[in-house]
Parts: structure tokens; C-alpha cells; sequence
């Protein structure tokens, strides 16, 4: 699919003669065309004004230069629309704006830079038109294939664990529908929280998502608030590609601040337990800046074993509630108490480390601690009690 919309768009930059770029109705960038001037340092400032390098170099547009866009009415638009420079949003150079349809929706638009000998009116815009409605009939397909990529992996992550025949079926089906892929190597990607449905987004649940490459599949898991993506890796350890698809999706106005990335597996029987791990390691990421905002499974330490232990298996209300001994700690009221005892805990128990790392007086510190004593009933002489503390305070910040 990738090659079509490159060859595409390669065609209308040597119709007009003018460097054409390829993008979703998001504004996530899909295909661009070179243009000769680019290779030239004098040329190529008049060509490259910041949209256009930050659309090529990040695959998206910011908000203000999409509300400017979207202002001369290209969602609805048939024809091509011809949009004026706004310096103050990057917009040096203005554009000819050829929208994708397909079916009367919107997919995509295909921007020409113009510099204003391009009439309207040109009979080489209806040849743009013609490949446009070949592009948006791509996009189409692309996109009915990655809903039903999108339905059959959310089943396979969502089936019961006593219902093994439902997710059998799942990833034979995924299986047929991603064909040689499904073999592996592959990753799971999470991002949370995710806004909405996926499919809400053109890159959602597609087939191999404009602007995600890599991306083969991609759901909004519910229960989780979290957005799964199972991505294509080149070797079978090595995770760059889903790294990549991580920080792309965190640029999406619907993502959280942060994605977690589950071991590779070989083959889809994995992909279940690697969803797990990938939506355990972006809660870590989100809890702890250290991790994130895209981390990995092997790398979240004791995060591993507090996921495993936080998973939900009741109702949410019981799932989410505290460990009885820190409810008292973790009121507002007492939010200080709580960071001092996790420290102290995470200095080992050292009382001039705690108090250096605090930036308090050790007399504070001791006051403080006996108050957690308090509060909670444990006794921080105890290793029991002392543990028991430590996972209860970082399982409340995790599920926080």
C-alpha cells in the first residue's frame, strides 16, 4: 500500500511539476514528492517553508496550521481549493488543496504548493482529481481491512480465559488477514489513556496505518482505556519499530502521555500476554517519569511484578481499591506522609539519603515517619511491614 501512494503522488508532482504531499484527513503525513529544487540550497528555501519540513520530517501538521487549512471549508470541499500564506502559523507559501474522496467522505487531501500560475481551471487539476479518487479508493480498502484487522485482534485480546475456542478463532482469522506477517516478529504496542474509538481516526484499526509504519492492526481495547497496536518488527529483538510507532501515536490528539512496549513474540499466540505486558509498562510509564513516556517491559523493574499482582480480576470498585493499610496515607490530607515513606523506602531505609533527597532536617524526617507509623499501623523496624508498605504505595501509584 505504501509503494501505490508513493508512485501516486510521484505521478501528480511530474504532472504539474510542483512537489506534491500525500496526507490522511488527520493531516498524518502518507507520501511526498521530491521536486528537484529541494536539492538546492536557494531553491529549496522557497519549497521547504516549516509546514512542509515539519509535515516531511514529524508526518504531522500542528492544530493551528489544520484549523487554518480546514477554514476554507476542505472537509466538505469537491474541487480543489486554492488557500492563502499565513506567515504566523509557518504558512509561508500557499497551497492547492486536492481533496481525497471516496464513497462522499473525506479521506485524505493532496497539497500542491502554488505559487500562483496554477489556475484552477487548469485540465491538469482534473488529472490530479483522477488520481486522487484512485488514492481515495486505496484508502477505502485500507480501511475496511483494518476494521476487520481491528475487530479480530480486539477479540483476541479481550477473550475470556475459559473460552479458548473464541480466541482460537480470533487469530486464525487474523492470521488469514495479515497473511505472512502473522508469523512474527511482532510487538504490542499500548497507548494510554486513548480518547474514543479508534476507527474514530483514519489511522485507527487500519490495516497498516498512514503515518504508523509498521502498524498492522490496531484497536481501542475496552476496560482498558488504552489503544493496541500490533506492529511488524525487522528482527525478531529488535523493538525500534515499535518504539517509533509508540512516539508517533503519542503525537495524536487522542493519546495519553504515555506507551508501553510487551516483549517481542513469534506468532500471534503471544500477542495476549504481550498486550499485557505492553499496557503494564505504559501504567509504569505513566506513574513514574523515569520510565517513559515510552517504555518497555524488560525495563520497568519491580513494575513487572506490581502489574501482574494490581490486574484487575473483579469488579473495578475491588480492583482499584487501596491496600487497607495505606487508605489513611494516601487521603489528601496526608499526600506528604506518603512521598516521605516512599523514599525512605526507595533510599532503603537510609535515613541521610531520605532526608538529602527530601531537603529535610533528619529530626523532620524521624517526625514524619513515626506519623506513617500512625497512620498505617505497621511497624518500619519490620522487613514484612517495610515491603508490604513499598508495594502498596507504588501499586496505589501505578493504578493512580
Amino acid at each position: 500500500m505504501r509503494e501505490d501512494y508513493q508512485v501516486l503522488i510521484d505521478e501528480v508532482t511530474a504532472l504539474l511539476g510542483t512537489p506534491a504531499t500525500l496526507e490522511n484527513r488527520d493531516f498524518g503525513l502518507i507520501a511526498f514528492g521530491a521536486h528537484e529544487g529541494e536539492g538546492d540550497e536557494e531553491d529549496g528555501a522557497l519549497l521547504m517553508d516549516p509546514v512542509r519540513t515539519r509535515s516531511i520530517l514529524q508526518r504531522r501538521s500542528t492544530a493551528r496550521v489544520r484549523a487554518w487549512f480546514e477554514s476554507f471549508g476542505i472537509t466538505r470541499a469537491v474541487e480543489p481549493v486554492r488557500i492563502p500564506p499565513d506567515p504566523s502559523a509557518g504558512v509561508l507559501r500557499g497551497r492547492i488543496c486536492v481533496p481525497v474522496r471516496h464513497g462522499g467522505v473525506v479521506l485524505g487531501y493532496i497539497w500542491l504548493l502554488d505559487d500562483g500560475a496554477l489556475e484552477l481551471s487548469d485540465p491538469r487539476l482534473a488529472d490530479v482529481q483522477a488520481v486522487a479518487r484512485r488514492i481515495g479508493a486505496l484508502l477505502a480498502d485500507e480501511s475496511r481491512a483494518g476494521a476487520r484487522r481491528g475487530e479480530l485482534l480486539c477479540a483476541l485480546l479481550t477473550a475470556a480465559p475459559g473460552h479458548r475456542a473464541a480466541a482460537e478463532l480470533a487469530e486464525a482469522e487474523l492470521a488469514g488477514e495479515l497473511g505472512p506477517v502473522a508469523a512474527g516478529p511482532l510487538a504490542v504496542v499500548a497507548v494510554v489513556p486513548w480518547a474514543g474509538e479508534a476507527e474514530a481516526e483514519t489511522e485507527g484499526r487500519s490495516a497498516a496505518a498512514p503515518g504508523i509504519p509498521g502498524a498492522v492492526a490496531m484497536c481501542a481495547v475496552p476496560g482498558t482505556e488504552g489503544l493496541a497496536v500490533l506492529v511488524r518488527l525487522r528482527t525478531p529483538g529488535g523493538t525500534d519499530p515499535a518504539r517509533t510507532a509508540a512516539e508517533r501515536l503519542l503525537r495524536s490528539p487522542r493519546a495519553g502521555a504515555a506507551a508501553g512496549i510487551g516483549e517481542p513474540c513469534t506468532g500471534l499466540g503471544g500477542v495476549p500476554g504481550a498486550w499485557r505486558q505492553a499496557l503494564a509498562a505504559a501504567r509504569a510509564a505513566r506513574a513514574e517519569s523515569r520510565f517513559g513516556p515510552v517504555a518497555r517491559w524488560d525495563r520497568i523493574g519491580p513494575y513487572r511484578l506490581l502489574a501482574l499482582l494490581a490486574r484487575p480480576s473483579g469488579p473495578p470498585s475491588a480492583a482499584g481499591a487501596p491496600d487497607p493499610s495505606v487508605r489513611a496515607l494516601l487521603e489528601p490530607a496526608h499526600r506528604e506522609m506518603a512521598r516521605t515513606a516512599e523514599a525512605f523506602l526507595d533510599c532503603a531505609g537510609q535515613a541521610g539519603r531520605t532526608a538529602a533527597l527530601l531537603g529535610v532536617h533528619r529530626q523532620t524526617l524521624y517526625y514524619r515517619l513515626s506519623r506513617v507509623e500512625q497512620l498505617t499501623g505497621l511497624d518500619l523496624d519490620d522487613g514484612e511491614d517495610r515491603l508490604l508498605l513499598h508495594m502498596a504505595l507504588k501499586t496505589a501509584r501505578l493504578l493512580g
